[in-house]
C-alpha cells in the first residue's frame, strides 16, 4: 500500500512481536495503538505511572481481543528511578520489537520532576531518552532476528511555536515560564531525538530505526490533565469536552503512530494526518521545521541528555 494511501487494516500480522507503549489510559492515544497492535497478535507491554489505569487499559484490551498476551508495567516518566526500575522489569521480556514513546504532559504550569528537571521536558524528553538508551540491547536483538526494530517517538504540531532547540540545562528555574513554549520545545526536542537516533543507529550498524509521528488534533485528555491535574470536575470538564467536540477521535489520532511502527517506510520519518493543517484525516508522511531537522541542534541536545540521564547509546 502506497505511504499516502495507508490505512489501519494495512498493518500486518504482529504475532511474535512484543511492542511496549507508554501512556496508555483509557481512551487516549496509547490505548488505541496498543489495541490495534493486540488485534493482530503483538505482545502488548502496558507502560503507565497509575497500575489501577494500566489494568483498566489492560482489561480494556482483553475485552475487546480475547486472546490479548497483555503485559501491565508500572512507568513514571517524571522520575528517572522509575524508569530504570521499569526497564529493569522489561528486560525479562526478551527481545523489543517496537517502542513507542507516547505519554507526555501538556502545557503544565511550572512543575519539576522528582529529579528536578522541568517537568514538561523531563516527562517528555529526558524519561523516554532514558527509557530508550536502557532497553536499547532488547531493541537491538529484536532487530538482529530479522526486520529492523523500530522507536516511534509521538510529537505534536506544536513542535512549530519553538523559537529554539531546548539546550538549556532542564534543571534551570531561571527567568519567565512559558509553558506553551516549553511544551513546543518539549516536541520538538521529539523529532531532534529522532533525527540523532537514526542518524547513529545507522552509524552504528545497528538494526533499529528511528520514527516519528503527531496525532494532529486528537480528543484525549491530555489537555486537561495539563492545565487543571485531572479531566473531569468543573472547567476541567468543560475544556475536555470542548476539545473532543471539535477534534478527530483518538483512535484516528494514533493512526499515524501505527504507520510509523509498522510500515515500510525509511528510518527518520515522520508521519501526521493528511487532512488540512494535519490536524486530522488519514495518515501520510510529512516533515517537521527547519529546526526540527538541525543537526547541530540534535547533537548538542542528545549530549545534554547524555549527562542528564546518565545513559549512552547506541
Amino acid at each position: 500500500m502506497p505511504a499516502d494511501r495507508w490505512d489501519v487494516h494495512d498493518i500486518p500480522d504482529q504475532a511474535g512481536r512484543t511492542v511496549l507503549v507508554t501512556g496508555p489510559s483509557v481512551g487516549g492515544l496509547g490505548h488505541h495503538t496498543a489495541l490495534e497492535l493486540a488485534r493482530r497478535g503483538a505482545r502488548v507491554v502496558l507502560a503507565g505511572r497509575s497500575p489501577a489505569k494500566v489494568g483498566e487499559t489492560a482489561a480494556a484490551l482483553r475485552e475487546e481481543v480475547p486472546a490479548a498476551e497483555v503485559v501491565e508495567l508500572q512507568l513514571d516518566l517524571a522520575d528517572l528511578t522509575s524508569v530504570r526500575r521499569a526497564a529493569a522489569e522489561a528486560a525479562t521480556l526478551g527481545p523489543l520489537h517496537v517502542l513507542v514513546n507516547n505519554a507526555g504532559v501538556m502545557g503544565t504550569p511550572p512543575g519539576r520532576t522528582v529529579d528536578g528537571l522541568d517537568l514538561q521536558l523531563g516527562t517528555n524528553h529526558y524519561g523516554p531518552f532514558l527509557l530508550t538508551g536502557l532497553l536499547w540491547p532488547q531493541l537491538v536483538a529484536a532487530g538482529s532476528q530479522g526486520e529492523a526494530a523500530r522507536v516511534v517517538a509521538v510529537s505534536s504540531t506544536m513542535h512549530r511555536i519553538a523559537r529554539s532547540a531546548p539546550l538549556r540545562d532542564p534543571r534551570s528555574t531561571e527567568g519567565r515560564y512559558r509553558k506553551w513554549q516549553v511544551y513546543g520545545q518539549s516536541k520538538l526536542a521529539n523529532l531532534l531525538f529522532t533525527h540523532e537516533l537514526e542518524r547513529r543507529s545507522v552509524a552504528a550498524g545497528t538494526p533499529v530505526r528511528a520514527m516519528a509521528a503527531h496525532p494532529g488534533f486528537a480528543g484525549t485528555h491530555l489537555a486537561a490533565n495539563g492545565q487543571y491535574g485531572r479531566a473531569r470536575g468543573g472547567r476541567a470538564t468543560i475544556l475536555d469536552a470542548t476539545i473532543r467536540a471539535v477534534s478527530q477521535s483518538a483512535a484516528a489520532g494514533a493512526w499515524p503512530t501505527l504507520m510509523a511502527a509498522t510500515a515500510d517506510l525509511p528510518g527518520g520519518t515522520y508521519v501526521g494526518p493528511g487532512g488540512p493543517g494535519e490536524m486530522a484525516g488519514p495518515p501520510r508522511v510529512t516533515t517537521g521545521t527547519r529546526l526540527s531537522r538541525d543537526e547541530d541542534a540534535a547533537r548538542r541536545l542528545w549530549e545534554l541528555s547524555e549527562e542528564v540521564t546518565g545513559v549512552r547509546f547506541p
